[in-house]
């Protein structure tokens, strides 16, 4: 478990070390601190911790303690003996006082000399997060195995937000005690404070409710697992019984070690969607009549609670439980991805609505959140829901969590909701962090460390009004492909060490290129802890894209002390190969193979990319509809630039995706040419609403004004994630200009993932012979 305390050996504990020449130790790249503070100032010399060391207390002495508590019995563990306190003493001395001069209930000013260390700020929390700071000016500093040594410095600091989160889904798969309360001391090490628990689900679940036993006795586990990924056909099952829960004296345990490290828990119990669990356990809370079992696969189950008096009065009974347990002024009801069908075909809703004027399902959703949050305010808490709980009205004092991009939340913030932003874009750490063959299996997507450190919470199109409901940006980690410790870590870091720096640091206090010199010692910090981070700091990266005729092979890492050396001819290459300089020009078909080197040695993982010029590779594409910004790779280049995108996930940067518009794109060769074929490559991946085009379509045209019909592909199926289609060129097969359409799936049918929503259409290299 990762510790909270300065670690301090006896044998350097032994002796006093205050001059800034008893040491050989430089400190030049010492103050690697993450997230980095409002204003850090480096100076001479340092400051060690020794036996004559005093503690000084100005202010509430007790309450400072309770800040300062596992640092100091971490020294005495380490030492055998307490640090003394003194009244007075300015030498050799830890000083902390609470003062009103510091403006914020969360900023701290810390002042590291030779002679003693000042601590000064508004709130106990404040003094908690400067000891995090000097755990990292040690643990990420030059004198990193001398745990008792600090640079000296002048630092002032204070976050951006009030709510900077990290979410945790427990319900996919289950995670006890221990595992949860590692992750709260490294959100803690971060100055993170808020944790939302995800404990309800489809899936399982996960707190005890003494009313209603059942939700633990037959909710909290489920009779198998899907194994591999959702999109794999047919779907298979490890017939496996699987599951766990927490007992209510577990959650007190766990809110309580959560509060000690100034993060407040926020309990999630999902409603009216996301519900079988719970509809296994108690089946009258659902509106089809009839029995469940606990959900085995992803996705989102149609059945949901039924909005009867008796469902209001389960939940109304359990949320009187779970309020108990969490101090939160927040409870999270969800309200996401429910599905209207059971509503739909259900007599007593249907009566519902009409009977309270409801325009449509949509509204007795929204009908449904605004009774609970009702119910909830007269408890003194309020609630937060996913974006969803737009749809039909608002419900009057709800915090909308936008997780579908930033529309949801710059609506809620407009009409004078607070707002926490969460977009999929950059902050569902399920995503996959590279698009490296070797990565394991995750939903989908993609977002780099640098795409999780580039989001903005707050939305250009807000005014400064309507910013202030931006409460902060919370990281989600759903775990259907996260069955381990170790792979919930793998996730986790260091992308939860960018976005600390999001929400704490002032937006012009932020800059990747310094953040990268910055995480570097910090992985290498928490690695040495035990924690299993990923680090693709050296891992080679490629953007290949067309430039004057030809392709450009750009490559690059993130590690700015890495030499990289290439081939083109697909041999590994080697410490004697060319080293890379600039951009690799090709025109004719190319293996590109590299491999990045520190000091001679090679550091991270290859690249191997075959560059196929084709007849449209590093021509002019002109596209009808734009892809969604999430996924327009390097612009619409990206499919005529030689390269196949990924078998495994469309997140990459060769997928175009576009959401419910049909793909057109006009293709210009340069010249009239003979043309014999044109291959396409699409996705398809129903459990992310993606699907294969229902057709085809491939037009020929020798000026740009007049097409003609050339050759289609319809009644486009497919096993295999990814659909590799060939349309022949025989009778029309001569011309400059290719006009491509493919058509848009339409809206996807109840009984399936996103039913009633239009599907995402995906397409990759689009290679012309």
């Amino acid at each position: 478990m990762h510790k909270y305390f300065l670690l301090v050996p006896l044998a350097l504990m032994l002796f006093a070390c205050q001059s800034t020449t008893e040491t050989s130790v430089t400190f030049e790249n010492s103050y690697n601190v993450i997230p980095k503070p409002a204003s850090l100032q480096a100076k001479e010399g340092h400051f060690t911790i020794d036996k004559n060391t005093t503690l000084v207390y100005k202010g509430d002495q007790s309450a400072i303690q309770q800040a300062a508590a596992k640092w100091l019995d971490q020294l005495k563990s380490h030492t055998g003996f307490e640090l003394a306190t003194s009244d007075d003493a300015t030498t050799n001395a830890i000083i902390f006082e609470l003062n009103d001069r510091i403006n914020t209930d969360e900023g701290y000013e810390l002042s590291v000399t030779a002679e003693q260390i000042q601590i000064t700020a508004k709130k106990p929390a404040g003094i908690f997060y400067a000891i995090q700071t000097i755990r990292q000016l040690i643990n990420n500093g030059a004198a990193s195995e001398d745990k008792n040594i600090i640079p000296a410095v002048e630092i002032s600091d204070s976050p951006r937000f009030s709510y900077r989160g990290m979410h945790m889904d427990v319900s996919r798969h289950f995670f006890g005690v221990e595992t949860v309360k590692k992750f709260i001391d490294q959100l803690a090490y971060h100055k993170m404070n808020r944790f939302h628990w995800h404990l309800t689900d489809d899936q399982g679940w996960r707190i005890e409710i003494k009313q209603y036993p059942k939700l633990t006795e037959v909710g909290a586990y489920r009779n198998g697992t899907l194994i591999g990924h959702y999109s794999d056909q047919p779907h298979q099952f490890d017939g496996k019984r699987y599951g766990g829960f927490y007992t209510q004296e577990e959650v007190k345990e766990i809110v309580t070690y959560a509060s000690d490290r100034f993060i407040t828990v926020i309990p999630e119990i999902e409603m009216p969607g996301h519900a079988q669990a719970a509809l296994a356990s108690y089946p009258e809370l659902g509106c089809a009549g009839e029995s469940f079992e606990v959900w085995q696969k992803w996705g989102v189950s149609e059945n949901v609670y039924c909005p009867e008096e008796g469902t209001f009065e389960f939940l109304e009974n359990v949320l009187d439980e779970v309020m108990v347990l969490f101090p939160s002024e927040y409870i999270h009801i969800g309200g996401d991805e429910c599905p209207k069908t059971r509503w739909e075909n259900s007599k007593y809703c249907q009566d519902l609505i009409s009977e309270l004027g409801l325009k449509d399902e949509h509204e007795l959703q929204s009908y449904f959140i605004t009774r609970m949050e009702q119910y909830i305010n007269s408890k003194g808490k309020n609630i937060i829901g996913w974006d969803e709980i737009l749809e039909g009205g608002l419900a009057p004092n709800a915090t909308v969590m936008s997780w579908r991009g930033m529309a949801g939340g710059i609506e809620a913030a407009k009409s004078g909701h607070d707002v926490i932003m969460t977009p999929t874009s950059h902050c569902y750490y399920d995503y996959y962090q590279s698009d490296h063959p070797d990565e394991p299996v995750a939903i989908g997507g993609l977002i780099t460390l640098e795409k999780a450190y580039s989001l903005e919470p707050v939305p250009e199109e807000l005014s400064a009004e309507e910013s202030k409901h931006v409460l902060g940006a919370q990281c989600n980690l759903w775990t259907e492909y996260i069955p381990t410790e170790e792979k919930l870590e793998y996730m986790t870091f260091p992308r939860l060490c960018a976005l600390s720096e999001v929400v704490w640091s002032s937006k012009e206090n932020r800059d990747f290129e310094d953040f990268t010199h910055r995480i570097s010692p910090h992985i290498n910090y928490l690695q040495s802890t035990g924690i299993n981070t990923a680090n693709h700091f050296y891992d080679l990266n490629a953007g290949i894209l067309p430039k004057d005729g030809k392709v450009a092979v750009t490559l690059y890492t993130l590690a700015k002390d890495a030499v990289i050396r290439y081939t083109t001819d697909g041999t590994a290459p080697s410490i004697n190969s060319e080293v890379y300089q600039s951009p690799i020009l090709l025109d004719s078909d190319a293996n590109i193979a590299a491999q990045a080197y520190q000091n001679g040695k090679e550091k991270g993982r290859p690249i191997a990319q075959k560059v196929h010029m084709h007849l449209a590779a590093a021509k002019t594409i002109t596209l009808k509809n734009e892809p969604h910004k999430k996924y327009s790779a390097q612009g619409p280049e990206s499919i005529i630039n030689g390269v196949l995108g990924s078998d495994k996930r469309y997140g990459d940067n060769e997928w175009l995706g576009f959401e419910g518009t049909n793909f057109e794109a006009i293709i210009d060769l340069g010249e009239v040419q003979d043309l014999s074929e044109v291959k396409f490559r699409c996705y398809k991946g129903e459990g992310q609403w993606i699907y294969l085009p229902t057709k085809i379509t491939v037009y020929l045209s020798e000026d740009g004004e007049e097409y003609e019909l050339a050759t289609s592909i319809e009644n486009i199926k497919s096993d295999n994630k990814v659909a590799e289609l060939t349309a022949s060129l025989t009778e029309i097969n001569k011309g400059r200009f290719l006009k491509i359409v493919a058509d848009n799936f339409g809206e996807i049918p109840e009984g399936r993932q996103g039913a009633g929503h239009r599907a995402w259409l995906f397409i990759d290299e689009i290679v012309v012979h």
